[in-house]
């Protein structure tokens, strides 16, 4: 077992002076108990944490480390940037190279706006999609997630098709109402909604991968239907690729599933671990912006410096032949996760789209969040803190994702395969 008395000290410090000792909820464990880990450094596949332990890491800083953790050439144009100056609050060309870096990639990129995270990404597509169609409701699908305002704190209302409710404490009643939950990888919820609000619909917005119920990829032409239902409807598509951009294909999901979106949400990889956000789309609709149109939307810190610098080295080194390694290390942990669970016959499944991943407590089939729900929560919680204790280091929820980085060799796909068996053996599942 890892001893975590450094990190048991911190949490106790923290929690003196940080609501529940995080800036982040998931970060303190609290669905599968213990002591969170206070990481220290990083450097390739690998974490250290406060007491000298190291783990092989499955979740990347949620996704956007996709070269591994301080890359030495990102750190290197990060430390020469800095030395110019933080921030300016200005236009740089910088802001310009990673614009025009985003929509080389992505098809349905015509316009980009730069932000400071997914959250506020999402939160400007949601306003602008409201301000050209002149609608107030949107569609979200329950368990999609999309950063924490007001509109995507909703939760599902007592019947099938029914306006949302808050989802929590300081959300309203008169916010939630323009909510509308449909359920993902089921189209005819999407329909039923636009049957019954069809003019009052702005947008649909939807992970094209569910992400933040683990890894569900879309099935049956899910996201197809929902585009020819939007045009049929003169609502707006937005793909929200905060997750997916640029670490599924190196035009995002909205290449690989060959979708054309209306607006697009982008964040993770494209700071490279620093924090920022964008959302694009087509012209005619990005050109509703001010200052050129009515919709409002501003930041001060919007393109920062250091961020986009540390953004366009790591694009620059996402090629088709760094896809071709995440496709090949992805299918290779797949191939050995499932062999292990076919050899056992353990109740378990999994779903893997590129380098995301999900190992599901379940027999399946998993499609939306409330397959989820019928996980074995108490089994993944041993599961994970096996792993923990024996220095592999996944997201501490059966809700979420893992990430293979270009920096992970099959040496640690095979090592982190090996102690996933002896979990399973200890746990006698």
């Amino acid at each position: 077992m890892k001893r975590l008395i450094n990190s048991q000290q911190l949490m106790e410090r923290a929690q003196k002076i940080i609501p529940g000792g995080v800036n982040s909820p998931v970060r303190a464990f609290k669905s599968v108990g213990g002591t969170p880990p206070f990481i220290m450094k990083g450097a390739g596949a690998y974490i250290w944490d406060e007491d000298g332990n190291r783990y092989i890491d499955f979740v990347g800083s949620w996704g956007p480390l996709i070269l591994g953790h301080a890359h030495p050439e990102v750190i290197s144009a990060v430390s020469h940037t800095l030395k110019n100056g933080t921030s300016f609050g200005a236009p740089t060309e910088k802001e310009i190279q990673l614009a025009e870096m985003i929509i080389e990639r992505v098809p349905s990129a015509e316009m980009v706006r730069l932000v400071n995270s997914g959250t506020e990404a999402t939160m400007s597509a949601i306003r602008l999609a409201r301000g050209i169609t002149g609608r107030d409701k949107m569609v979200k699908f329950d368990g999609c997630y999309h950063g924490h305002g007001d509109s995507f704190l909703i939760a599902a209302g007592s019947g099938a098709m029914t306006l949302g409710e808050p989802d929590s404490p300081g959300v309203t009643a008169g916010t939630a109402k323009d909510t509308l939950l449909a359920k993902f990888n089921n189209i005819e919820s999407v329909a039923g909604l636009f049957e019954k609000f069809n003019d009052q619909i702005a947008c649909v917005i939807i992970e094209p991968v569910n992400g933040n119920v683990g890894c569900i990829p879309p099935q049956n032409n899910f996201l197809q239907d929902i585009r020819e239902l939007c045009t049929r409807n003169g609502s707006l598509f937005i793909l929200d690729e905060v997750m997916t951009g640029f670490r599924i294909a190196r035009g995002g999901a909205n290449e690989l599933y060959n979708i054309d979106a209306d607006l697009l949400t982008f964040g993770k990889v494209i700071g490279g671990g620093f924090p920022i956000g964008a959302y694009g789309g087509k012209k005619a609709f990005m050109e509703h912006i001010a200052p050129v149109g009515p919709v409002y939307q501003a930041g001060t810190l919007s393109g920062n410096p250091v961020a986009v610098t540390a953004g366009i080295e790591t694009l620059k080194r996402l090629d088709q032949k760094a896809y071709d390694q995440l496709e090949d290390s992805g299918a290779y942990f797949a191939q050995k996760m499932q062999s292990l669970i076919d050899e056992n016959d353990y109740p378990l499944m999994q779903h893997r789209v590129g380098s995301m991943f999900s190992l599901f407590f379940s027999k399946g089939p998993i499609r939306n969040v409330d397959d989820v729900k019928q996980c074995d929560f108490e089994r993944f919680n041993q599961f994970f803190h096996y792993l923990l204790d024996n220095g592999v280091y996944i997201a501490p929820s059966q809700y979420e994702t893992g990430f293979i980085s270009l920096a992970h060799q099959k040496e640690d796909l095979d090592n982190t395969v090996h102690i996933m068996s002896e979990a399973l053996k200890q746990m006698n599942i």
